[in-house]
């Protein structure tokens, strides 16, 4: 008696298994396509919050700021002319010819004219500062260097046009014309020529703080899992 014949068991077909998607793969698979435009885009809006607006616009931003923050120092020129203290002076005619001494020797009167314009000089780097930074939150090395530098001529131009528009220069001319013993004001002048950087450093300080308080934050880069 034979044991009954039973067919063989079909091959096992591997390339099904092969072709079929891994549970830790992923479904549905993305084209590359897809993946690299999607890669791309994030790219390129995370690039543009790092770099900001441009080099050539941030150029473009600081050469208008420094022109803006100049063109300040004409009022800050006319308010110490018109709020600094005035030294009195008093002509005197003598055999050698005319001249001219200070009326009262003991007076505050020249730390007065430099106190005025240091004051005034740090209360327009704080409000340029905060223009500033209220027209362009992101700040940058351009934009600071741009108040530093515009702060600077600022107070330079202050500086000449309160010479100007005070008293005249030349003072044996002023008693002469005043006549003798009457008392006229001296000439306009910066005895600490450190005041003219009061203005820069006040609106570097300033804008550095409100940069520090309420500046846009960078943001946390996270890790892909």
């Amino acid at each position: 008696m034979t044991a009954p014949l039973t067919p063989p068991p079909p091959p096992h077909d591997h390339s099904a298994h092969s072709q079929s998607p891994s549970p830790h793969a992923g479904w549905p698979p993305r084209s590359d396509g897809a993946g690299s435009a999607h890669g791309h885009g994030h790219g390129q809006a995370y690039g543009y919050a790092q770099d900001g607006p441009g080099m050539k616009t941030e150029l473009r931003e600081a050469a208008v700021i420094t022109v803006a923050v100049a063109v300040c120092g004409v009022l800050l020129g006319v308010l110490w002319n018109w709020l600094a203290p005035r030294i009195p002076l008093v002509g005197d005619m003598t055999d050698g010819g005319w001249v001219v001494y200070v009326k009262d020797t003991e007076g505050e009167q020249a730390i007065g004219v430099d106190g005025t314009f240091t004051l005034l000089a740090l209360a327009f780097g704080a409000v340029t500062a905060l223009a500033v930074f209220l027209w362009r939150r992101g700040g940058g090395v351009p934009l600071v260097v741009a108040l530093a530098l515009g702060g600077l001529l600022g107070s330079l131009l202050a500086w000449r046009l309160g010479m100007w528009l005070g008293p005249a220069d030349d003072v044996l001319a002023h008693a002469k014309e005043v006549g003798k013993g009457v008392t006229f004001s001296a000439p306009l002048e910066l005895g600490a020529k450190g005041a003219l950087l009061a203005w820069p450093i006040g609106a570097l300080l300033v804008h550095l703080g409100l940069t520090a308080l309420f500046g846009p934050r960078d943001p946390e880069v996270q890790q892909a899992p």
